[in-house]
């Protein structure tokens, strides 16, 4: 029986912390059978993951996926490299807007997709630490005024 809808395994929070999110892809990736058994069990992580073009063609690098407790001596290595399936246009786009520099591929989330394991991937700028800064700021004022709305709805 086919899995439907979408489970998600693992999220990347700390990239829209660093990052500037431009634009999002969904792409496939390529698995051997114990990546898969340990992703079903939601075990991953994407911090030190991004992606980069080699010949052509798209890889993930730096993402740990954990070996499979019951796997064998095929067991896979955690943080090999891995092949990201996308059509041949959007390829091309990706890789003429990462050419053109201060733009990184970066690993949002990775989750089942009706059955079939997918990558959210962003193409990001990098945020400077007064971005940050101001992000943070935002963040706080924001909450400040929910609770200040809160506060005065409640009659306090």
């Amino acid at each position: 029986m086919k899995e439907l809808g979408k489970k998600l395994i693992a999220q990347n929070k700390k990239a829209r912390h660093d990052y500037l999110i431009d634009d999002v892809f969904e792409c496939g990736i390529v698995l051997s059978g114990t990546e898969v058994k340990s992703l079903r069990a939601g075990r991953a992580s994407l911090v030190d993951g991004f992606a980069m073009f080699d010949d052509g063609e798209l890889w993930l690098q730096g993402v740990h996926i954990p070996e499979y407790f019951e796997g064998s001596w095929n067991n896979h290595p955690p943080r090999r490299n891995r092949k990201l399936l996308m059509h041949k246009r959007e390829l091309n786009r990706l890789m003429g807007k990462v050419k053109e520099g201060g733009i990184t591929l970066v690993p949002l989330s990775i989750y089942f997709a009706n059955g079939k394991v997918k990558v959210e991937l962003a193409l990001a700028r990098g945020k400077k630490a007064h971005d940050k800064r101001e992000a943070l700021k935002e963040r706080e004022a924001g909450r400040d005024i929910a609770r200040a709305l809160s506060a005065k709805n409640r009659g306090d």
